[in-house]
């Protein structure tokens, strides 16, 4: 069992930068792929960005690619998503999730979740 826990949501200006973090608990999150998705009022989960315990692999959505950053602290038990250069349509609850195999980009592939932190990107 993995609990995991975000943070670092807010109000930003478009263009601007925030980080989130995800603090993991439980069973050692390097053992997981860690994910994050995010979801806007009315839509579904929408994958964002993933990295692999062990190799630190990482993918994004073509969406977010070249913007935002995942990582992790292995130490801190902590994932991070760095997210520069923000757009209205960024503007989601974002979550964190892991997993320990499937596809990376589905988010039934994952049985750990956050609880989820707004993000808001104002114009």
């Amino acid at each position: 069992q993995v609990q995991l826990v975000e943070s670092g949501g807010g109000l930003v200006q478009a263009g601007g930068s925030l980080r989130l973090s995800c603090a993991a608990s439980g069973r050692t999150s390097s053992m997981y792929t860690m994910g994050w998705f995010r979801q806007a009022p009315g839509k579904e989960h929408e994958f964002v960005a993933t990295l692999r315990g062990s190799g630190g692999n990482t993918y994004y959505a073509d969406s977010v690619k070249g913007r935002f950053t995942i990582s992790r602290d292995n130490a801190k038990n902590t994932v991070y998503l760095q997210m520069n250069s923000r757009k209205p349509e960024d503007t989601a609850v974002y979550y964190c999730a892991a997993r320990s195999g499937g596809d990376y980009s589905n988010p039934a592939s994952y049985p750990y979740w956050g609880q989820g932190t707004q993000v808001t990107v104002s114009s």
